[in-house]
């Protein structure tokens, strides 16, 4: 502080993109290969990239967004993380064809994975109905890849995610661990898999809307729009898709013109409400039930509808006994 700020107004607002007491940023010039990162102002912009795959989440997903969320963490320019989507929509959650569909033919191991839970080859061995389930290496895969989400939450800065199009299945995993989720009013929001093959692994989705709507979704397997999740308090805030860039920069603008050193101490604060209720707990007893459900009876006849006819097909089959079936 210096010695005349008492003499100048909002003197607290000095150095708004210097970094404060840490003027210079993180050399990292990492590349990413799903998303991209950007710091403009006080804001750091995390945009998954993968539009013509619709967002889906490959094995690199949670690792680089964690790398991504670090980065911002650590620069002192920055007061306020944005996560958002390109294209048509935020995420439509894992690319499950890998192992519905192809999985006796996985992709090429990545040489730094090969024999380990991230190796896709070893885990799709894991999820043929022939061989016998290692449950351990199935929960030591997902655990790893909801670490990379929750980086989200654990971040000591405020985190927002911008909702459009659909945010569905494992991408409600990433969204529901910002501290706020601001979505276009016809955002589609649900996770979709419950209704075979899967379960929220991060389980989440009742600490965020309480018991009873948490199970009216997650029971049908329905989703709700961007305008419902701000009425049920999933989302802060709404807008028609025109505006939600609009609304969303005013919201993070807003956060930023706080000292950096004010939002850690709220949330971190606010963070303990969410730990005493045990969160980290839901996400033990989600990702066990996540790996059993890709192996019931049920699970299995999925997948090898999925191998059949393809993964498109096999959820479309899944789907239209509710409605909202798409077209293979």
């Amino acid at each position: 502080m210096t010695d005349d700020a008492g003499s100048r107004p909002a003197a607290w607002r000095d150095a708004w993109t210097e970094g404060g007491l840490f003027p210079t940023p993180p050399d990292d010039t990492a590349d990413y290969r799903t998303l991209t990162y950007e710091v403009t102002g006080r804001i750091a912009r995390i945009t998954f990239d993968r539009p013509e795959r619709g967002n889906a989440i490959t094995a690199d997903t949670p690792f680089e967004l964690a790398a991504a969320v670090e980065r911002a963490d650590l620069d002192p320019r920055v007061h306020v993380i944005l996560v958002s989507g390109r294209g048509k929509g935020f995420c439509g959650g894992y690319d499950l064809s890998i192992f519905a569909e192809h999985g006796d033919t996985p992709p090429e191991t990545d040489p730094d994975r090969a024999g380990t839970v991230l190796d896709p080859v070893a885990q799709a061995r894991n999820h043929d109905p022939s061989r016998q389930w290692d449950p351990m290496a199935d929960y030591a895969l997902m655990s790893r890849f909801n670490r990379g989400y929750a980086s989200l939450l654990h971040a000591t800065k405020p985190t927002v995610a911008k909702l459009h199009g659909f945010c569905v299945a494992g991408g409600t995993d990433i969204a529901l661990h910002c501290d706020l989720i601001v979505a276009a009013d016809d955002t589609k929001i649900g996770y979709p898999p419950t209704r075979v093959w899967g379960v929220p692994a991060t389980g989440l989705w009742a600490h965020r809307l309480g018991d009873q709507r948490a199970k009216r979704l997650l029971f049908t397997g329905d989703c709700i729009t961007g305008r419902q999740a701000a009425e049920w308090g999933l989302a802060v805030e709404s807008a028609p898709a025109q505006r939600l860039d609009e609304v969303t920069e005013a919201l993070v603008a807003k956060i930023a013109l706080l000292p950096v050193n004010q939002l850690m101490m709220v949330k971190l604060a606010l963070n303990s409400a969410l730990t005493a209720q045990g969160v980290a707990n839901s996400a033990v007893i989600g990702t066990v039930f996540d790996g059993i459900s890709r192996h019931t009876r049920e699970g299995y006849a999925f997948q090898a509808r999925a191998r059949t006819a393809g993964f498109r097909q096999a959820v479309h089959e899944r789907d239209e006994p509710f409605g909202d079936a798409k077209r293979p």
